[in-house]
C-alpha cells in the first residue's frame, strides 16, 4: 500500500475514533462533532481508496464528487449514495449556528459510517 494511502486511512481512523467518542460521552456529548467527524471518516476513506488507485481527486467535502470518481473502481459502491449524501451535510453546515444534531441523528451517521468504513476496509484488503 502507498504511503499516503496509509496516511489517509491513519486520518480516518483518528475521525472514526473521534465520532465513538462523542458519540458515547456520558458528560457535554457534541453530537455535531460526532457527526462531522462521521463525514470526515469516510471522506477520507474515499480519498485512500481514490489515492491507492491513482485516480486524482480535488479538495472538496462533498461524498457524492468523491463517489462519481470511485466509482469506476467500484461500481457497486453507487448503492451507497444515498447515505453518503446524508454524511456530506455535516461537513459544513452543523459547524455553524442554525442547525444541531441530536443523538438520534448522531446515532444514524455513526452507524453509516461504521458500515461504510467496513467495506471500504474489506474493498483494500484492510482488517474489519
Amino acid at each position: 500500500m502507498k504511503p499516503l494511502t496509509i496516511e489517509w486511512i491513519e486520518k480516518a481512523e483518528g475521525d472514526y475514533a473521534s465520532a465513538y467518542r462523542e458519540l458515547r460521552a456520558r458528560k457535554h456529548p457534541n453530537y455535531d462533532a460526532a457527526c462531522f467527524h462521521a463525514q470526515q471518516c469516510i471522506e477520507k476513506y474515499l480519498k485512500a481508496r481514490l489515492q491507492e488507485a491513482e485516480i486524482p481527486f480535488t479538495k472538496t467535502h462533498d461524498l457524492s464528487v468523491l463517489l462519481d470518481l470511485v466509482l469506476s473502481i467500484e461500481p457497486f459502491w453507487e448503492a451507497f449514495r444515498s447515505q453518503l449524501r446524508s454524511l456530506s451535510s455535516y461537513a459544513i453546515e452543523y459547524l455553524y449556528p442554525g442547525q444541531s444534531a441530536d443523538k438520534v441523528m448522531a446515532r444514524q451517521m455513526v452507524a453509516i459510517c461504521r458500515d461504510l468504513r467496513k467495506t471500504i476496509r474489506v474493498s483494500m484488503g484492510l482488517e474489519t
